[in-house]
């Protein structure tokens, strides 16, 4: 079944409707998940555990885009997508929302500022995408 929303962005140029391979969804779902449980590693640093996090929530989150037979090149995109690929809640979206706007800082001006609260939380999203993702 086709989602309305993700029509109308492809519509507007936003999204590119563009079939996934079965290998390609495999892939992402791979890396999301190992990069997943390595940010679980709470012998890393918070820094290295949110890029895990973060990366794995955004490769699940690009799967579940792919399988639906979009493609984006916004990475905020993508998340914001999630709302409709996945399901998700608001809540959860504003998370991937503020990891997001935190990656950004960190990849762009070299400020990371992560708390446990935010890493905590996203780690509970990118869980419940994976979780999604094998139903």
């Amino acid at each position: 079944m086709t989602n309305e929303k993700l029509v109308n962005l492809e519509k507007i140029g936003k999204l590119k409707a563009e079939p996934a391979t079965g290998e390609e969804i495999a892939g992402l779902l791979r890396s999301g998940a190992a990069r997943l449980l390595d940010a679980k590693n709470e012998s890393l640093s918070q820094e290295s555990r949110f890029d895990l996090a973060y990366n794995a929530a955004y490769a699940m989150s690009l799967a579940a885009l792919r399988h639906a037979g979009y493609r984006s090149e916004n990475r905020y995109l993508v998340f914001q997508c999630a709302q409709h690929t996945l399901d998700l809640a608001a809540d959860q979206w504003r998370v991937l929302d503020q990891a997001h706007r935190k990656r950004n800082l960190a990849e762009y001006e070299g400020d990371i500022d992560v708390d446990d609260q935010l890493l905590e939380a996203l780690i509970r999203v990118a869980d419940l995408i994976a979780d999604r993702l094998q139903n």
